[in-house]
């Protein structure tokens, strides 16, 4: 079957289509999963005929009917998971981090997310046998915390345990990052990436795994006080749609870091709180809390997944990267 172009939409011309490319509609399926407005502010067309598109591109794509719980578990076959290196840790997760969902790790500074982000760059590159899925990574680095020095180790300690041959440098060229110098570059970089992932969706090694680190401390440091909450928060749901649309076109998996803050007021259990409220605690599929224990050690809680039971895994951070504690 010929893949269906932009232009083949009813009410699309070739200048319509033109400024859809533009905007980062590349294909009938990110058009078919927008809303009218923002297509019709994107392409300057009525949300009318907006609309009238976007309809076309959804019975185009397949997108956006009822289905039955037997077809929605046919499709959750093809979602992968990732390994992160812990057993324990894989365990809880189900099997690892899932395709198609936004994962969230929050945690205090030093706790060791930059750590397990950095190794899911590495573990998603291997074969599937190996936990991996065979694909390359996205990083919309926002704090300037990617090391490649860091990537260097962790694939020499997986090379070690897995008995084989790697080549770092070949795992470099498959992570392509970008930092984020603001709140709205960051929202403007996963349309960048949905671009890239298109380019790369033959290549043999098709995005499968996209980390923001971290997602909100840009917009913390940008909406200060109480008066500028709302803003901030439509915003940030904005730009985690965003990450979800990604996930679900490309079968990647989403990784956020996430900062937290103290409540003072807490006598009891922990008084660490994750930043960005209910919207990041809805729309995120699992959200994990990771801290400190003894030594190299990190406890790492499933606090919320649709269908796991809390629990906690124990985990070592080493030179050679993530592993059983």
């Amino acid at each position: 079957m010929t893949e269906m172009l932009l232009e083949d939409l009813p009410g699309v011309g070739p200048a319509t289509a033109e400024k859809l490319r533009e905007a980062g509609f590349n294909t009938i399926e990110a058009v078919a999963v927008a809303s009218p407005a923002e297509l019709g502010a994107t392409a300057e067309i009525g949300e009318a005929t907006a609309a009238k598109i976007i309809n076309a591109a959804r019975q185009a794509a397949d997108i956006g009917g009822f289905e039955t719980g037997d077809m929605v578990f046919e499709r959750r076959q093809h979602i992968g998971k990732i390994k992160t290196g812990c057993t324990e840790f894989d365990e809880m997760m189900g099997g690892g981090i899932e395709s198609q969902s936004i994962t969230e790790i929050y945690g205090e500074f030093g706790s060791g997310k930059t750590q397990v982000a950095h190794q899911l760059a590495v573990n998603v590159q291997l074969p599937e046998e190996q936990g991996g899925l065979e694909g390359s990574v996205i990083i919309i680095d926002t704090e300037n915390t990617f090391r490649p020095d860091r990537i260097q180790q962790m694939v020499e300690g997986k090379a070690n345990e897995l008995g084989i041959e790697l080549d770092y440098e070949e795992f470099l060229k498959n992570i392509h990052v970008a930092r984020a110098f603001n709140s709205n570059h960051q929202i403007l970089l996963v349309d960048s990436a949905m671009d890239l992932a298109n380019e790369l969706k033959d290549s043999g090694k098709p995005v499968r795994l996209m980390i923001v680190d971290s997602l909100t401390a840009h917009f913390r440091a940008e909406y200060i006080g109480r008066g500028t909450l709302a803003d901030r928060q439509q915003k940030l749901n904005k730009h985690l749609h965003g990450l979800q649309r990604f996930a679900n076109l490309n079968n990647s998996a989403v990784l956020v870091t996430n900062q937290v803050m103290s409540k003072p007021d807490a006598f009891f259990g922990d008084p660490t709180k994750p930043i960005g409220g209910h919207i990041l605690g809805h729309t995120a599929t699992f959200r994990l809390y990771i801290r400190k224990s003894k030594g190299d050690k990190r406890i790492v809680k499933l606090i919320d997944s649709p269908n796991l039971p809390e629990g906690e895994a124990v985990l070592s951070v080493t030179r050679d990267g993530i592993v059983d504690a």
